[in-house]
């Protein structure tokens, strides 16, 4: 019986992410957290600040994946409406919640005072639970298993901190890497085919171009170390019958 593979999603929402003028940091970081977890990145989805636009993504993501997360929308000003479009998927309606209104007294209390805009932080769909923020006050958010998570890294980095070790989840995914001086269309069939002979391996290839010469890095992924050695074994022998030498840790 294979081992059960748990994934989760990754909505991104901000205009300015998809304007350019911010560069998400979330989506690296996100595929290494859950990952430790055991709980693969299966798709990310970048969307605007357009309420429809949420809702179509959080239905149709949170549907086919264990887990969904979002980032982004959740601040005091009047286009963060994640919260807002989230209750709307949902179904519920938005309340302040009482400890989350808390939190905000206390953080602003030396900081001018919870006004009407911050208090917006501490609205959520009804129904869910809080995330702790250490950074700046205003929590992220858990309903069932859809978590809404601030957009700025390292709080967000903060808030994924204190989700660790409790989602249920599988095994880490290992890697090792193979690198070698190869165009990755002439060893196409050679990797299809050790990655066939390898039951719970996926191989990834990822070409350059590098000093005028054009070259490739394979990274070998499995659950189990055992299994990536013998994978890698294979690999280095078709490189080299295909007269290439492999570089073991990749170029």
């Amino acid at each position: 019986m294979s081992e059960r593979i748990w994934t989760a999603a990754l909505v991104v929402i901000g205009d300015e992410i998809l304007s350019g003028r911010t560069q998400d940091k979330n989506v690296a970081q996100f595929a290494s957290w859950l990952n430790v977890q055991g709980i693969r990145l299966a798709e990310v989805r970048i969307v605007p600040d357009v309420e429809s636009a949420i809702v179509e993504a959080v239905n149709t993501l949170r549907a086919r994946n264990d887990y969904l997360f979002t980032t982004g929308g959740i601040g005091p000003t009047h286009d963060d409406i994640t919260v807002d479009a989230i209750a709307a998927a949902l179904g519920v309606s938005v309340i302040v919640h009482p400890e989350a209104r808390a939190m905000l007294e206390h953080y602003y209390e030396t900081r001018g005072g919870l006004t009407d805009a911050r208090l917006r932080m501490a609205r959520v769909p009804e129904g869910a639970d809080l995330i702790p923020n250490r950074m700046s006050g205003a929590p992220g958010i858990r309903i069932g298993n859809l978590f809404i998570l601030a957009g700025v890294p390292h709080i967000t980095a903060g808030m994924l901190d204190a989700l660790t070790g409790t989602l249920e989840g599988g095994l880490p995914v290992l890697s090792r890497t193979v690198g070698a001086w190869v165009a990755e269309s002439e060893i196409a069939e050679m990797l299809r085919e050790t990655e066939h002979a390898h039951e719970g391996v996926a191989i990834g290839s990822y070409p350059f171009f590098r000093d005028g010469r054009v070259g490739a890095n394979f990274v070998v992924r499995a659950t189990e170390q055992a299994l990536i050695d013998t994978t890698v074994v294979a690999l280095i022998a078709g490189l080299r019958a295909s007269g290439r030498e492999p570089v073991d840790g990749g170029i």
